[in-house]
C-alpha cells in the first residue's frame, strides 16, 4: 500500500482545506508514492515515538499535532524539531499530521470529547462561513434520474437530517454542434432544441471535486453545462467546537469530578460555579479560548477545553463555568479516531496506536 492511500482515508473524512490558515497539516516528511509497511498513530511526534516506530518497523507516523508547525530556517541536531526530522529521514519514516482539519469536522476531535462526556443533540459551536455550494446543471429529461443519483452518491443533496435533496424544473435547451464535435442528440451544424431538466442541489465545498467528477461521468452530453454558486447559508458540518446536552441535568461539582476522571487529568482549573446543576455543555479540544464567547452566546452552562490563559477565565463573568482539563487530556482520544478511520477503509492494514505518553506537562 502507498502512503497516498492511507492519507486519502484520513482526508476523505477531514479534507486539508478545512485546516486553519496558521496550520501545517498534511504530509510533512516523505513521499506520498512511497510504500508503507505499517503506521504508528500518536498525538505528538517525540523522541520516544520515533524510537517506537523504529522498533515496530513502522515507516509512517500519523500525528495530530504537526512536527513542523512554525517556519524553520535550518535543520540540526541542536533543536528538537531538527533532531526529530533528521532521525525520521535517516530511518525512512514518513510523518503525516491531521490537525485543525480534524478539529473542524463535526464527527472529528470534538465528537470524541462529547461522546466521552455523554452529550446528545450536538451541533457545531462556530460554523465555518461559506462552506456550501449550489450546483445547477441541465440534462435531457430521460437522463435526469441518473444524473441526480450520481450527484447524491458523490455527496450532494444533504440538508440537515435529509438527503437526496434537489429541485428540478422542465425547460428547453438549445445548441448547435460544431465541426469536430460528437453530439449526443442533434446534428452537426444544425440548431437543435432538446427538452431538458434544470437540476439544482447543494453540497459542501469539500465535496466539489467529487461532485463535479460524478456529474461529468453521468451526464450524456459531450459538453456539460453547469454553474456553481457560493452560498451564505450556514453549514452545520464544519467548524470549531461542539455544544450538546446531557441526558439529564447533573450537579456541577459532580460533572467536574467526572471530567477529571474521564480524561485522566491530574488537575483541572475552573471558574466559580454559576448553577448547581447543568445540562448544556460546550467543548473544544486543545486550545479553545477563542470560543468562549461563542459558548456563552449558545447558552452553554459549562465550557470544556484546554490551555485557558489567566485573563481569559475572567470572560466567564458569572455567565457560565470555564473548565480547563488540559490540552493533551482533551485530545488524547484522537489517536483512536485516526486509527479507526484507517481501519474502516483498510481493515488488514497494520496501524497501531503509540504507547508513548507525549504529554509534556507534569504536576506536583
Amino acid at each position: 500500500m502507498k502512503i497516498a492511500q492511507v492519507v486519502a482515508a484520513i482526508e476523505e473524512f477531514a479534507p486539508l482545506q478545512l485546516q486553519e490558515s496558521y496550520d501545517n497539516a498534511g504530509l510533512i516528511i516523505g513521499s506520498a508514492d512511497a510504500e508503507v509497511q505499517a503506521a504508528l498513530v500518536t498525538l505528538d511526534v517525540t523522541d520516544a515515538v520515533v524510537e517506537e516506530a523504529i522498533e515496530r518497523n513502522c515507516n509512517l507516523i500519523i500525528a495530530h499535532h504537526p512536527l513542523i508547525f512554525k517556519g524553520i530556517k535550518r535543520i540540526g541536531n541542536d533543536t528538537l524539531v531538527g533532531r526529530l526530522v533528521t532521525r525520521c529521514i535517516k530511518n525512512n519514516i514518513a510523518v503525516y499530521a491531521a490537525h485543525t482539519n480534524l478539529d473542524n469536522v463535526k464527527e472529528g476531535v470534538n465528537r470524541i470529547i462529547a461522546d466521552r462526556i455523554g452529550l446528545r443533540n450536538t451541533r457545531i459551536l462556530a460554523p465555518i462561513a461559506q462552506q456550501l455550494r449550489k450546483l445547477v446543471t441541465f440534462c435531457p429529461v430521460a437522463n435526469a434520474d441518473d444524473v441526480r443519483s450520481a450527484l447524491f452518491a458523490a455527496g450532494a443533496g444533504h440538508i440537515g437530517n435529509y438527503d437526496s435533496c434537489s429541485f428540478s424544473v422542465a425547460g428547453s435547451g438549445s445548441f448547435r454542434a460544431g465541426e469536430g464535435s460528437n453530439p449526443f442528440v442533434g446534428k452537426i451544424d444544425e440548431l437543435h432544441s432538446e427538452p431538458e431538466e434544470r437540476i439544482e442541489t447543494i453540497f459542501p465545498v469539500t465535496r466539489q471535486r467529487k461532485v463535479v467528477e460524478a456529474l461529468l461521468k453521468a451526464h450524456p452530453y459531450e459538453e456539460v453545462a453547469y454553474d456553481i454558486y457560493t452560498l451564505e447559508n450556514t453549514f452545520g458540518g464544519t467548524g470549531a467546537g461542539l455544544i450538546g446536552e446531557l441526558e439529564a441535568p447533573e450537579e456541577t461539582m459532580s460533572l467536574l469530578k467526572r471530567l477529571k476522571k474521564t480524561f485522566g487529568a491530574q488537575g483541572i482549573r475552573y471558574t466559580p460555579i454559576v448553577e448547581q446543576k447543568v445540562s448544556r455543555i460546550a467543548v473544544c479540544g486543545g486550545s479553545g479560548s477563542f470560543l468562549i464567547h461563542h459558548a456563552i452566546k449558545a447558552g452553554a452552562q459549562i465550557f470544556v477545553t484546554g490551555d485557558v490563559k489567566y485573563h481569559d477565565f475572567f470572560e466567564a463573568d458569572g455567565r457560565m463555568v470555564i473548565t480547563d482539563i488540559g490540552h493533551y487530556e482533551s485530545e488524547q482520544f484522537t489517536k483512536e479516531l485516526l486509527m479507526n478511520l484507517i481501519k474502516k477503509k483498510y481493515s488488514n492494514f497494520a496501524v497501531q496506536i503509540s504507547g508513548a505518553n507525549t504529554n509534556p506537562i507534569n504536576f506536583l
